[in-house]
Protein backbone atom coordinates (compact mmCIF):
# COMPACT_ATOMS: atom_id res chain seq x y z
CA UNK A 1 0.00 0.00 0.00
CA UNK A 2 1.52 3.51 -0.99
CA UNK A 3 1.67 6.04 1.19
CA UNK A 4 -1.26 8.11 0.20
CA UNK A 5 -3.27 5.52 -0.48
CA UNK A 6 -2.70 4.31 3.34
CA UNK A 7 -3.22 8.15 4.80
CA UNK A 8 -6.76 7.90 2.59
CA UNK A 9 -7.41 4.24 4.70
CA UNK A 10 -6.23 6.10 7.72
CA UNK A 11 -8.87 8.89 7.70
CA UNK A 12 -11.60 7.14 6.84
CA UNK A 13 -10.81 4.53 9.55
CA UNK A 14 -10.69 7.73 12.16
CA UNK A 15 -13.70 9.68 10.90
CA UNK A 16 -15.74 6.25 11.93
CA UNK A 17 -13.79 6.44 15.70
CA UNK A 18 -13.96 9.91 16.30
CA UNK A 19 -16.38 11.40 14.09
CA UNK A 20 -16.94 14.43 16.14
CA UNK A 21 -13.66 15.46 17.03
CA UNK A 22 -12.96 18.82 17.41
CA UNK A 23 -10.33 21.29 19.14
CA UNK A 24 -10.09 20.10 22.90
CA UNK A 25 -9.52 23.55 23.66
CA UNK A 26 -12.66 25.93 24.93
CA UNK A 27 -13.04 29.32 22.74
CA UNK A 28 -16.02 31.46 21.21
CA UNK A 29 -13.94 34.19 19.59
CA UNK A 30 -10.54 33.53 17.50
CA UNK A 31 -8.43 35.82 19.88
CA UNK A 32 -9.13 33.45 22.33
CA UNK A 33 -7.70 30.50 20.34
CA UNK A 34 -4.92 32.69 19.68
CA UNK A 35 -4.14 32.95 23.77
CA UNK A 36 -5.27 29.43 24.61
CA UNK A 37 -2.92 27.77 22.08
CA UNK A 38 0.21 29.67 22.96
CA UNK A 39 -0.93 29.13 26.68
CA UNK A 40 -0.93 25.00 25.80
CA UNK A 41 2.71 24.90 25.19
CA UNK A 42 4.11 22.24 27.31
CA UNK A 43 0.52 22.42 29.30
CA UNK A 44 -2.84 20.42 29.23
CA UNK A 45 -5.77 21.80 27.09
CA UNK A 46 -8.29 20.37 30.30
CA UNK A 47 -6.28 23.20 32.60
CA UNK A 48 -5.82 25.90 29.89
CA UNK A 49 -9.75 25.54 29.54
CA UNK A 50 -9.93 26.32 33.26
CA UNK A 51 -7.34 29.16 33.69
CA UNK A 52 -8.23 31.35 30.58
CA UNK A 53 -12.07 31.92 32.67
CA UNK A 54 -9.80 33.77 35.16
CA UNK A 55 -8.57 35.74 32.52
CA UNK A 56 -11.39 36.48 30.61
CA UNK A 57 -13.34 37.27 33.57
CA UNK A 58 -10.83 39.94 34.13
CA UNK A 59 -9.58 41.39 30.66
CA UNK A 60 -13.25 40.34 28.33
CA UNK A 61 -11.86 41.69 24.85
CA UNK A 62 -8.94 42.59 23.30
CA UNK A 63 -8.68 46.03 24.06
CA UNK A 64 -8.44 44.84 27.78
CA UNK A 65 -6.07 42.12 27.53
CA UNK A 66 -3.95 44.31 25.31
CA UNK A 67 -4.06 47.17 28.17
CA UNK A 68 -3.26 45.16 30.80
CA UNK A 69 0.21 45.21 32.51
CA UNK A 70 1.79 41.79 31.62
CA UNK A 71 2.74 41.31 35.56
CA UNK A 72 -1.18 40.76 35.71
CA UNK A 73 -1.44 38.55 33.06
CA UNK A 74 1.88 36.20 34.41
CA UNK A 75 -0.17 35.83 37.75
CA UNK A 76 -3.03 34.19 36.20
CA UNK A 77 -1.95 32.12 33.44
CA UNK A 78 1.22 31.11 35.79
CA UNK A 79 -0.14 27.56 36.38
CA UNK A 80 -0.13 26.66 33.38
CA UNK A 81 3.89 26.96 33.05
CA UNK A 82 6.57 29.43 31.50
CA UNK A 83 4.08 32.44 32.98
CA UNK A 84 6.40 34.90 32.30
CA UNK A 85 6.86 34.23 28.38
CA UNK A 86 3.48 33.08 27.97
CA UNK A 87 2.38 36.43 29.65
CA UNK A 88 4.72 38.62 27.09
CA UNK A 89 3.70 37.37 24.06
CA UNK A 90 -0.25 37.59 24.60
CA UNK A 91 0.13 41.03 25.76
CA UNK A 92 2.40 41.74 22.53
CA UNK A 93 0.09 39.80 20.42
CA UNK A 94 -3.00 41.13 21.91
CA UNK A 95 -1.91 44.66 21.14
CA UNK A 96 -0.51 44.09 17.59
CA UNK A 97 -4.13 42.80 16.93
CA UNK A 98 -5.41 46.20 18.92
CA UNK A 99 -3.29 48.38 16.58
CA UNK A 100 -2.54 46.75 13.50
CA UNK A 101 -5.97 44.76 12.75
CA UNK A 102 -8.53 46.67 14.48
CA UNK A 103 -8.62 43.66 16.82
CA UNK A 104 -9.15 41.24 14.60
CA UNK A 105 -7.21 38.08 13.65
CA UNK A 106 -5.94 37.99 10.32
CA UNK A 107 -6.94 35.10 7.98
CA UNK A 108 -3.64 34.97 6.06
CA UNK A 109 -1.03 32.32 7.39
CA UNK A 110 1.89 34.85 6.64
CA UNK A 111 0.40 37.37 8.71
CA UNK A 112 -0.48 35.12 11.88
CA UNK A 113 3.21 33.68 11.63
CA UNK A 114 4.31 37.35 12.70
CA UNK A 115 2.22 37.86 15.79
CA UNK A 116 4.41 37.40 18.54
CA UNK A 117 4.16 33.47 20.14
CA UNK A 118 2.57 32.44 16.97
CA UNK A 119 4.50 30.07 15.03
CA UNK A 120 3.58 27.04 12.58
CA UNK A 121 1.28 24.82 14.85
CA UNK A 122 -0.88 27.57 16.15
CA UNK A 123 -1.23 29.28 13.14
CA UNK A 124 -2.88 26.20 10.77
CA UNK A 125 -4.80 25.73 14.06
CA UNK A 126 -6.09 29.34 13.73
CA UNK A 127 -6.57 28.71 9.90
CA UNK A 128 -8.21 25.26 10.34
CA UNK A 129 -10.65 26.11 12.91
CA UNK A 130 -11.36 29.61 12.62
CA UNK A 131 -11.52 30.05 9.30
CA UNK A 132 -12.09 26.64 7.47
CA UNK A 133 -9.10 27.10 5.84
CA UNK A 134 -6.80 23.75 4.83
CA UNK A 135 -4.30 22.98 7.84
CA UNK A 136 -2.21 20.46 9.29
CA UNK A 137 -1.47 20.72 12.79
CA UNK A 138 1.93 19.18 14.27
CA UNK A 139 1.53 18.70 17.32
CA UNK A 140 3.20 15.88 19.44
CA UNK A 141 0.11 13.26 19.04
CA UNK A 142 0.43 14.12 15.32
CA UNK A 143 4.11 13.68 15.02
CA UNK A 144 4.31 10.16 17.14
CA UNK A 145 1.49 9.29 15.35
CA UNK A 146 2.33 9.90 11.86
CA UNK A 147 6.12 8.14 12.48
CA UNK A 148 4.23 5.07 14.49
CA UNK A 149 2.03 4.36 11.55
CA UNK A 150 4.01 4.71 8.60
CA UNK A 151 2.82 7.87 7.26
CA UNK A 152 6.32 9.54 7.88
CA UNK A 153 9.87 7.51 8.60
CA UNK A 154 11.67 9.45 11.71
CA UNK A 155 11.01 12.80 10.80
CA UNK A 156 10.24 14.48 14.07
CA UNK A 157 11.00 18.05 13.23
CA UNK A 158 7.37 19.81 13.03
CA UNK A 159 8.12 21.71 9.84
CA UNK A 160 9.44 18.42 7.79
CA UNK A 161 6.26 16.43 9.24
CA UNK A 162 3.83 19.02 8.04
CA UNK A 163 5.53 19.16 4.82
CA UNK A 164 5.11 15.47 4.14
CA UNK A 165 1.78 15.15 5.46
CA UNK A 166 0.65 17.93 2.83
CA UNK A 167 1.48 15.46 0.03
CA UNK A 168 -0.68 12.47 1.60
CA UNK A 169 -3.48 14.27 3.18
CA UNK A 170 -6.23 15.81 1.34
CA UNK A 171 -6.31 19.86 2.00
CA UNK A 172 -10.04 19.66 3.29
CA UNK A 173 -9.40 16.77 6.00
CA UNK A 174 -6.04 18.37 6.97
CA UNK A 175 -7.81 20.26 10.02
CA UNK A 176 -10.30 17.58 11.39
CA UNK A 177 -7.36 14.46 10.45
CA UNK A 178 -5.36 16.24 13.47
CA UNK A 179 -7.85 16.61 15.81
CA UNK A 180 -8.83 12.90 15.43
CA UNK A 181 -5.34 12.32 15.88
CA UNK A 182 -5.08 14.03 19.15
CA UNK A 183 -7.85 11.51 20.38
CA UNK A 184 -6.24 8.70 19.27
CA UNK A 185 -3.32 9.75 20.96
CA UNK A 186 -4.70 10.15 23.98
CA UNK A 187 -6.91 7.02 23.83
CA UNK A 188 -5.33 4.32 22.36
CA UNK A 189 -1.74 5.21 20.66
CA UNK A 190 -0.56 6.58 23.86
CA UNK A 191 3.30 8.08 24.72
CA UNK A 192 3.07 7.61 28.68
CA UNK A 193 1.98 3.80 28.36
CA UNK A 194 2.40 0.86 25.87
CA UNK A 195 -0.40 1.55 23.31
CA UNK A 196 -3.29 -0.01 22.99
CA UNK A 197 -2.53 -1.89 20.14
CA UNK A 198 -5.71 -4.62 20.51
CA UNK A 199 -8.31 -2.22 20.79
CA UNK A 200 -6.58 0.25 17.58
CA UNK A 201 -8.78 0.50 14.70
CA UNK A 202 -5.55 0.81 12.63
CA UNK A 203 -3.59 -2.53 14.21
CA UNK A 204 -3.74 -4.11 10.77
CA UNK A 205 -2.58 -1.38 8.43
CA UNK A 206 -0.09 0.65 11.14
CA UNK A 207 3.59 -0.39 10.56
CA UNK A 208 4.57 0.03 14.07
CA UNK A 209 2.32 -3.14 14.44
CA UNK A 210 4.03 -4.77 11.74
CA UNK A 211 7.35 -4.23 13.15
CA UNK A 212 6.19 -5.97 16.52
CA UNK A 213 4.78 -8.27 14.84
CA UNK A 214 7.96 -9.43 12.91
CA UNK A 215 10.00 -9.47 15.94
CA UNK A 216 7.85 -11.15 17.86
CA UNK A 217 8.26 -14.13 15.17
CA UNK A 218 12.05 -14.22 15.10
Amino acid sequence: MTKKKLALEIIERLKAEYPDAGCTLDYNEAWKLLVSVRLAAQCTDARVNVVVQDLYAKYPDVNALADAPVEEIEKIVKPCGLGHSKARDISACMRMLRDEYKGAVPDDFEALLKLPGVGRKSANLIMGDVFGKPAIVTDTHCIRLVNRMGLVDGIKEPKKVEMALWKLIPPEEGSDFCHRLVYHGRDICTARTKPFCDRCCLSDICAKVGVEEKKNKK
